[in-house]
């Protein structure tokens, strides 16, 4: 084994000084941000890695050394954790990558040390791994949190790095990246309050994702930056002056939202980004402390609603009940000048830190922080709730079930007693008894809410109070698995609907194995899949399953055996996704579809299809996918399946560019919102097809209150012939939004 004392004296050990005076200031951060410094430490840490990454290189041409120094900056910096993080972060790729060991590190170090890089480790095996999918894999992530949370807030350092110089990389890695850290990544971030990393994983992955639609917000916001930073500044003004001469010690200012959150607000209420009133907030930080610091921001409030008109329906109350990543702060939307509505957060400046960089910040407010500090307790009894769901045999379901839990808006309801408990936008009666005790769930036949009887469908709001009633005879009714939305919730009563159905399945098992005895009949498993398949079962386990629960009746099994001989087949499922590939590129056929660039070359042979889940047009961004039944299918890259196809099955992807094509039409269609007046269908059916010449295949409208909201589906030629559609209906009296449709259509 390599001695570090061998290494840290070399003679030739000799570091540029453009990384000596990064280490430097990493250095000069950890003294001023950190609760403590072992300098010595991050030393003997920068110099080991650098040792190790001498010979690497980035995707960007630097020296290895500048991502773990970056990572490490995050960290103090962005994150603000502890010294023995900052020297994991230095080294967290040694071990992955370079011929040093973990017994070196924990010999060198500390076992602590060397469990967070262990866990940091294990957690890019996981990435790098072609099966993110898998629910295993998604359990090891969450174990190697479980070993110690300062493993996943320095794996969000290294993502943030890694997607700041994504550029580097090919487009398809980019995109799969991409698509991993929005599905994932930042929503744990969200999860675990680090809402300045959240915010900023969201946006770097839209611009990877959708350059276009974040370069036009980008450039909107920056067009109409000087009218919001006078509005702002007229709105704060007064208010600053009526605070100060109060005697408050604060700090007050406006900020934009970040783009994704305007993309998603924009696309929630299909408005352009002109008409997206909160595009930003004004935030109010005391410098108050403790028990005075909450008194002081409801001081605060009061004295802006004074001078603004509150919006009842807007206001929130997380100092009270905060939420469940241990965000605090009054939240109220108010009338400012010109009547333009104002979103304004008050906090503390601890409440502010917690709020920016989540669990991370009680490093700084907590000495000796450990797993055993409450909030770090919430959140490892979280991950323990996730780990405990042996139903989860569905990588898909588990990795749903997964980011479920990552990132929802929340409500408080309380039991007779007045015991609280925060839940899930949109939760049940059942939700609600599950996370007081799974038997209480199990047993559940009604709840009372706020006295009244009420459906176990029925969805709770804040401040409900829940009394379940239970019954011992009470078993989990199957149907629930529609309408609960908690975690818990569903993987208990799917692990009890798997472990009815795996009783059922032993039982047809058994059932099935007399029947062949009595019948003397010996059939190997291979011979047993095809029969099973022949008489249409998807599989053996479905047919023991419908004998088991009497849907299906054995001895037409056995007749059915006695008719014909096996008949074996490949099942197309088996088959190896990159050979599948191969051989189909290999034996593709000529077809009417048109020409692709794939991989950069231009193919006329391969079976192409349009996906109808995004109707992708020439000039949209898209990737291909082979299908296991030959051909390419091409989806838009903002297609509501991209996640899961390009994270769960790269080997499948193939990068694809349109080609030049002439008189070939696609497929799309666009909702229309506006006045509903006579005449109006038929000025829209005019400017389509005789004024753009463009072909209608349907169109339907819906009108009520003299609104109407109507769909065409018409065939066009790319995505500029889209747009002189859609800005040419925009020009139509009485129409007031034209958005190109994104849910499914058929075909």
């Amino acid at each position: 084994m390599i001695k570090a004392s061998a290494i840290l004296h070399k003679t030739d050990l000799e570091i540029d000084s453009e990384y000596q005076e990064k280490l430097e200031q990493l250095i000069d951060i950890c003294k001023s941000r950190l609760p403590t410094c072992d300098e010595d430490m991050i030393r003997k840490a920068f110099a080991l890695s650098y040792w190790a990454h001498r010979e690497d290189k980035r995707a960007t041409g630097e020296k290895y050394i500048s991502h773990p120094l970056a990572v490490a900056k995050i960290v103090a910096e962005d994150i603000g954790l502890d010294d023995v993080s900052v020297a994991a972060a230095l080294m967290h790729d040694v071990v992955e990558d370079t011929e040093l060991s973990l017994e070196l590190v924990r010999e060198e170090f500390s076992p602590t040390m060397e469990s967070i890089i262990d866990g940091l480790t294990k957690m890019e095996d996981v990435f790098s791994s072609r099966e993110l999918g898998q629910a295993e894999n998604v359990r090891k992530l969450m174990l190697s949190m479980a070993s110690d949370i300062r493993v996943i807030l320095v794996k969000f350092a290294d993502r943030l790095h890694n997607m700041r110089t994504l550029g580097s990389l090919p487009k398809k890695k980019r995109l799969k990246i991409a698509h991993e850290t929005l599905e994932l990544f930042a929503p744990l971030a969200h999860r675990f309050g680090l809402f300045a990393i959240k915010s900023e994983l969201e946006d770097l992955s839209l611009k990877i994702l959708e350059p276009k639609r974040y370069e036009e917000i980008a450039t909107g916001l920056r067009q109409s930056q000087e009218e919001r930073l006078a509005y702002i500044k007229s709105f704060i003004d007064p208010l600053r002056d009526r605070l100060t001469r109060e005697g408050f010690e604060i700090d007050i200012y406006g900020r934009s939202k970040n783009i994704y959150s305007i993309y998603r607000k924009m696309k929630r209420q299909d408005k352009p980004l002109e008409e997206v009133y909160d595009v930003f907030a004004i935030r109010i930080v005391l410098q108050s402390e403790g028990s005075k610091g909450k008194e002081d921001c409801w001081r605060v409030y009061s004295i802006i609603t004074d001078l603004y008109k509150p919006l009842p329906e807007r206001f929130r109350d997380f100092i009270s009940v905060p939420k469940g990543n241990g965000y605090q702060s009054l939240h109220t939307t108010v009338l400012g000048p010109l009547g333009r509505r104002v979103e304004v957060q008050i906090r503390t400046q601890e409440m502010h830190e917690i709020a920016e960089r989540g669990v991370a910040a009680h490093w700084k407010y907590k000495e000796g922080v450990t797993n055993s500090d409450d909030r770090m307790e919430q959140l490892l009894t979280w991950v323990r709730e996730l780990l405990d769901n042996p139903s989860s045999d569905q990588a898909t379901e588990f990795v749903q079930e997964f980011r479920l839990n990552l990132y929802h808006d929340e409500i408080y309801v309380f039991t007779p007693r007045g015991e609280l408990f925060t839940l899930p936008v949109d939760c049940t009666p059942v939700d609600f008894a599950f996370q007081v005790h799974t038997e209480v769930g199990f047993h559940c036949i009604g709840a009372k809410v706020n006295g009244k009887m009420v459906p176990l469908s029925y969805r709770l709001k804040s401040g409900d109070q829940v009394e379940i009633i239970t019954s011992k005879k009470q078993t989990p009714n199957p149907d629930w698995i529609n309408f609960v939305v908690t975690h818990k919730a569903r993987s208990r009563i799917r692990h009890w609907i798997n472990e009815k159905r795996r009783k059922a399945i032993e039982h047809g098992r058994i059932t099935f194995q007399k029947k062949l005895g009595r019948a003397k009949l010996d059939i190997s498993e291979s011979d047993l899949q095809s029969y099973a398949s022949r008489l249409k079962f998807p599989n053996v386990q479905q047919m023991y399953y419908e004998i088991g629960v009497g849907l299906y009746d054995p001895d037409d099994f056995v007749t059915s055996i006695r008719k014909g001989a096996v008949q074996s087949h490949e099942e197309p499922g088996q088959r190896d996704p990159v050979r599948l590939l191969e051989n189909f590129l290999d034996t593709a056929h000529r077809t009417s579809q048109p020409a692709l660039m794939i991989d950069g070359e231009l193919h006329t042979d391969i079976k192409t299809q349009y996906a109808a889940c995004c109707n992708p047009i020439p000039g949209d961004d898209v990737f291909g996918f082979v299908s296991r039944t030959g051909g390419i299918k091409i989806h838009r890259v903002n297609c509501k399946n991209a996640p899961s196809l390009l994270i769960n099955q790269p080997d499948r992807i193939v990068p694809v560019e349109w080609s030049r094509q002439k008189d070939v039409q696609f497929i799309t269609a666009l909702r229309m919102v506006g006045e509903d007046r006579v005449g109006m269908v038929s000025d829209i059916t005019t400017v389509i097809s005789k004024n753009l010449k463009t072909n209608i295949r349907s169109i339907t409208v819906d009108s009520e209150d003299g609104v109407f909201e109507g769909t065409v589906v018409l065939y066009v030629s790319d995505t500029q012939h889209l747009k002189r559609v859609i800005s040419r209906l925009q020009r139509i009296d009485g129409i007031h939004g034209v958005y190109r449709f994104e849910e499914t259509m058929e075909e």
